[in-house]
């Protein structure tokens, strides 16, 4: 990073949009120990498209909302093993896509698992970090704080009374 440039300072928790993907926001926790970047993905399915391995998958943008799902569909870039931060190998599919911080956007790798029982939906590893933003582990939402109703109408959806 050049020393005229000025690194986007995130903290430990970030609103990000996934806009090739359609997610148009999903709280994602920030991790400087894990290598790799993963998204929460349920119900994968491989195909071909125009000679192209393509990957579609579903996911829950919204924490805490299994009702609501979007459909993503991409090329798929590499099959990996990765470690979890329990010891666990896990053969993941691995896609690109651009990520959206404020007004930043990059592409990052992410791996596809299922997330099910994490609070987050999405994890943002260190490779999808250095070289471009500074990490304050006692901030969060440096970029934006995106409340409940702006979220859901996002989505086009009306938030839910029980939720």
């Amino acid at each position: 990073m050049n020393k005229k440039e000025q690194a986007l300072m995130l903290g430990w928790r970030e609103w990000v949009a996934l806009p090739e993907l359609g997610l148009h926001a999903i709280k994602a926790k920030v991790d400087t120990g894990a290598r790799t970047s993963a998204l929460h993905a349920f119900d994968i399915e491989l195909y071909r498209e125009n000679n192209i391995d393509m990957v579609r998958f579903l996911v829950h943008p919204i924490q805490k909302n299994l009702n609501f799902y979007v459909e993503c569909k991409t090329p798929l870039k590499d099959r990996r093993q990765v470690t979890d931060s329990g010891g666990h190998k896990e053969m993941r599919y691995v896609i690109e896509t651009p990520v959206v911080f404020d007004t930043c956007i990059y592409p990052i790798e992410l791996t596809l698992t299922g997330r099910d029982t994490m609070r987050f939906k999405m994890l943002l590893g260190r490779n999808a970090l250095k070289n471009r933003v500074m990490v304050n582990p006692t901030a969060s939402f440096m970029c934006g704080k995106l409340d409940k109703r702006s979220l859901y109408e996002l989505y086009g959806l009306k938030p839910e009374v029980n939720e």
